[in-house]
Order: structure tokens, then C-alpha cells, then sequence
């Protein structure tokens, strides 16, 4: 079941017709809803999923999808939030009956909806993707990318994500990051969560498929690209420093962003791309040149 409302967009450029529509996952569960673009003629070949931090902020996470890919067809799912008060940005929609909600910060580990313990994340992210294919049938390529608490679920999700063709990922300055070894970059002493879920493999919770060997598999095998903003450390203004994670199986892995993602990307042998004068913040490290580079490859 969807449903379509067209909308106007105002950007500080353009201004954009858009859509708000919705996929259902499960029968009768309850519906995700999502931002979506209509490219040129409508034989895009390519689409970007960008799914937006923990302010909930998904008409400016889209915008940023936007201007760094106009020529894809652009999607932002809003996992609504059970307390959007505290947690959701004030020009987004709150969640109607039928819609699925989320704790502020459980859907960004794959958690399972409140009012719909069938649906998690993860399974929700699965029916966004194969409604692309759906809705856009030209697609041949789909790029799910991430900032901030976006960035930690993509990069969680990576490793659960149902095979879909076509699928390549960007995680952009995640606050924590899903380890599949056991080492870590900092001595944090007495901290017996550093390898727990969501910080680590064991204890997997019983609504993810397979187990921590498979989830590597499917996490090494998958095309994925880092990003991070060069200023994106420290707890200076513009580093969003008091909603960064400083649990002791956080400061495992680095003390601010950057320190992580760099960490990260040195253990799985990829390289991270820096965005030269960017620190906490979505459109600058979109629309920058390294963002679309792979963002829109």
C-alpha cells in the first residue's frame, strides 16, 4: 500500500517538486513514509537513499541528497519518533495512526518499531529498496547513504541487509561504529559492552537474521565508502559534541568522530575520504566535491 502527495520544495537555488509517499512492510503493520524526487523524464538510472541523524531531519537530509545527485532519483524514509518533542526536527510531519514509530534512537540499531514488533528497521529499510525498484524500473544502481545516526544505521544495516541488486553504501560521520573483530583503537579498562551489540557482535538481538560470522560476510562483501569532515572533532561549536556517544564502549573506538572513522577505516582496510573545512554537518559534506564523487559516481 502507498500513498502520494506532491509537494513544493524551496531551496536557496530551486525549488523542487517532490513527492511524500509511503511503502508498507508487513501487511497490515504499518507504514514508512519518505521524501522522493522525480528526476529529468523519469528514466533515472540511478537512485540515492539518504537517510537522515538523529534530529530526524529528513526534508534536509533530502535536500542535501538533492544537490549533490539532481540527475538520481532521491529518497529520505523519516522514521518517526515516539517522542518527536525531544528528538524530531520541527518541519517534519509527526507520525499519523498507521504510520510506524520508533524510540529516538532505536531505529538508528535496526530496532523493532514500538507499535509494530515485526517491522525492525532493517526490514523497513529492505521494502524502501525494493519499492525504488518498484516505482523507478530504469534503476539499475541504488546508493544508501547515511549522516550522522543515519551513518551508524547504514553502517549496521550493511551487514543485515536483504540482497538487493544494485546496493552500494556511504556512511558519513557516524557517532559509533559496528566492530566485527575484537581489537579496538583506545585502552578503555573495565568496559564490558565494547564488543556488545551495537558496538560490537556479540549478543546479537534475536529479530537479526543469521549471526556474527554471516553479518561479516555481508558487511566485507558489499561496496561501502567512508566519509568524514575534517573538522568534525573536538567539542567545538558546529561538531554537534553533546549528542556524541561517550559511553565507554563509544571512547573505545576515538574520543570525537573524525579519530573514529578513521580508526574504523584503518581496521577493515578502506580508505576514508576527508571533506576539507566540513565538521558536523549534512549539506556541507554532501554537496562538497569528495560527497558526490560517491555519492553520485
Amino acid at each position: 500500500m502507498r500513498r502520494w502527495l506532491f509537494f513544493l520544495l524551496a531551496l536557496p537555488s530551486v525549488a523542487l517538486c517532490g513527492q511524500w509517499s509511503s511503502v508498507t512492510p508487513r501487511p497490515g503493520a504499518g507504514a514508512l513514509h519518505f521524501y522522493s524526487s522525480q528526476p529529468g523524464n523519469g528514466q533515472a538510472t540511478s537512485a540515492l537513499v539518504v537517510v537522515h541523524g538523529f534530529p530526524h531531519d529528513a526534508l534536509r537530509t533530502f535536500n542535501a541528497g538533492v544537490a549533490a545527485s539532481p540527475d538520481a532519483v532521491v529518497i529520505a524514509p523519516l522514521f518517526q519518533a515516539n517522542d518527536p518533542d525531544r528528538c524530531q526536527h520541527g518541519d517534519e510531519p509527526r507520525a499519523v495512526p498507521g504510520e510506524l514509530v520508533w524510540t529516538c534512537s532505536g531505529w538508528m540499531q535496526g530496532e523493532p518499531a514500538i507499535n509494530a514488533p515485526q517491522v525492525n528497521a532493517f526490514v523497513a529499510m529492505d521494502a524502501l529498496i525494493a519499492e525504488v525498484h518498484l516505482q523507478w524500473p530504469s534503476v539499475r544502481t541504488i546508493t544508501v547513504a547515511g549522516f550522522s545516526a543515519g551513518a551508524q544505521m547504514v553502517q549496521h544495516y550493511i551487514a543485515f541487509a536483504a540482497p538487493q541488486p544494485g546496493l552500494r553504501f556511504v556512511a558519513a560521520d557516524p557517532g559509533t561504529w559496528l566492530y566485527f573483530k575484537g581489537e579496538r583503537p583506545y585502552a578503555v579498562p573495565h568496559c564490558p559492552g565494547v564488543n556488545q551489540w551495537k558496538y560490537g557482535t556479540q549478543g546479537l538481538p534475536a529479530w537479526l537474521p543469521g549471526d556474527a560470522d554471516a553479518a561479516w560476510r555481508r558487511y566485507a562483501s558489499a561496496e561501502v565508502h567512508y566519509l568524514a569532515g575534517s573538522l568534525d572533532t573536538g567539542d567545538a561549536k558546529g561538531t554537534a559534541y553533546r549528542l556524541l556517544d561517550r559511553s565507554c564502549a563509544a571512547m573505545a573506538q576515538g574520543p570525537y568522530r573524525l579519530e573514529r572513522a578513521r580508526a574504523f577505516t584503518q581496521a577493515v582496510g578502506q580508505p576514508l575520504i576527508e571533506v576539507p573545512g566540513c565538521a558536523h554537518d549534512v549539506r556541507c559534506v554532501f554537496e562538497s566535491a569528495q560527497g558526490r564523487a560517491v555519492l553520485a559516481p
